[in-house]
């Protein structure tokens, strides 16, 4: 008795979340998935054909992939070392970094895309004073090496955030005992270091990628809503007052999904690969 109550009270307990979940997450994409295949005079994938046929949407699409992949890996591998060396100092400054990497890790959208053009754009701070130094000729913030370089930087916080506590698992006895048997230390990343991180790596990696993928307010303040990538042309469809179609916008937010449903099912594979390789 006391067991079935127990468990009856947890599932009380959980009611509001699932209440929630449903009305904020599965319903909303229901929603869209049924007005994705819905268009102004039938149903079927008509709007489907149309982005893939249609030479902007998939620009669209690939401008999204390339900023998000790029910033995603760059973002990724800084935050490695970044995550790595926060081991190897001491505490106070370790604490400071981890709680400005939390307090950056919140700074995006309007503000951060306002900082980007004062030090970042074509009269930037920044910008000028390399431009004085003859280090640089030019350079186009607003362009897609520039929105990869605004979406790093606000991948990093968030990466480290995510990696740090995967250093845990490295053990310094580890290292030790690769040391007395005469591993390197390429040899101990190689074969302890990254295999035991690799999950903590791939995870990482795909919160990035969804990051980005569904950044929408930082790029929309910084080009005024004029690159194109997927998150700015959904909003367009849905709020504009020339081109108004919710129905291709839910198409290309499903398509959205369909990517990050992709990216997810290639991660769980890696992970099942690489659990078996190290059994």
């Amino acid at each position: 008795m006391k067991s079935r109550t127990a468990k009856l009270l947890a599932l009380l307990c959980l009611l509001p979340f699932a209440l929630f979940f449903f009305a904020f997450q599965l319903a909303p994409l229901f929603w869209v998935a049924v007005h994705s295949v819905q268009t102004a005079d039938a149903w079927g994938l008509g709007n489907f054909r149309e982005v893939l046929a249609s030479p902007f949407y998939r620009q669209a699409i690939r401008h999204s992939l390339e900023i998000s992949l790029w910033s995603s890996l760059i973002g990724l591998f800084i935050a490695i070392l970044g995550s790595y060396s926060l081991r190897q100092v001491d505490s106070r400054l370790r604490d400071f970094v981890m709680a400005f990497a939390n307090m950056t890790s919140n700074f995006a959208g309007v503000p951060l895309a306002f900082a980007f053009i004062i030090i970042l754009g074509f009269n930037g701070a920044i910008t000028l004073l390399l431009k004085q130094a003859g280090l640089i000729e030019d350079f186009n913030l607003y362009s897609k090496t520039g929105l990869i370089i605004l979406y790093t930087y606000f991948q990093i916080p968030l990466g480290v955030l995510l990696l740090y506590p995967a250093f845990d698992a490295l053990r310094e006895d580890w290292r030790e005992s690769a040391a007395l048997l005469g591993a390197g230390a390429w040899q101990f990343w190689r074969h302890i270091g990254i295999p035991v991180l690799t999950p903590a790596l791939l995870g990482t990696f795909v919160i990035l990628m969804a990051n980005a993928l569904g950044a929408y307010a930082t790029v929309y303040a910084l080009t005024t809503g004029n690159f194109n990538v997927l998150t700015i042309r959904i909003a367009g469809l849905v709020a504009g007052d020339i081109f108004l179609d919710p129905n291709m916008a839910s198409a290309l937010a499903m398509i959205l999904v369909g990517l990050m449903t992709l990216i997810t099912i290639v991660h769980q594979w890696l992970l099942r690969r690489s659990y078996h390789a190290q059994n």
